[in-house]
């Protein structure tokens, strides 16, 4: 059973998302609970390479109330968990291709806590105000057909 905890909403609009990775995450005992609890945000999260190895970087995770002093630091990086041949293809196309790697999806797949991340290449400006646009018109065309039945 797959339930989402946070999305990363921000992904969506500034970046044209491609390829996509399940990646565990290496956490705490008071950052799963904190997960379980809806505590994330993903906002400004990204994925960086660094000695061999995918770091989540800039995620949100909120101290954990009853952990009391031995709670976790909210926005420490996080190891990603992956196969090394996935981490290499990964390094290695956003290099290659110049883009950013970025956590899309934060879930919970049975008891482990999992982590989307998608290779994904920058927006321009003018194409956030053709996707503002498009979605304007899809929702008032929407409107006007529940009107008409």
């Amino acid at each position: 059973m797959i339930k989402t905890i946070a999305t990363n909403r921000k992904a969506y609009h500034d970046f044209i998302l491609g390829e996509t990775v399940e990646a565990g995450i290496e956490l705490t005992g008071t950052e799963i609970k904190s997960i379980r609890a809806a505590a994330v945000n993903l906002r400004d999260s990204y994925v960086r390479p660094d000695d061999g190895e995918l770091w989540l970087v800039g995620a949100h995770i909120a101290r954990y109330d009853p952990g009391s002093y031995m709670s976790h630091e909210p926005t420490r990086r996080r190891k990603l968990l992956l196969h090394r041949k996935q981490i290499n293809t990964l390094i290695s196309k956003s290099a290659e291709k110049g883009l950013t790697m970025v956590a899309t999806k934060l879930y919970l797949k049975g008891h482990l806590a999992k982590v989307e991340v998608a290779l994904a290449k920058g927006k321009k400006l003018y194409n956030k105000r053709e996707d503002i646009a498009r979605r304007d018109t899809e929702r008032e065309m929407e409107r006007a057909i529940a009107y008409h039945k």
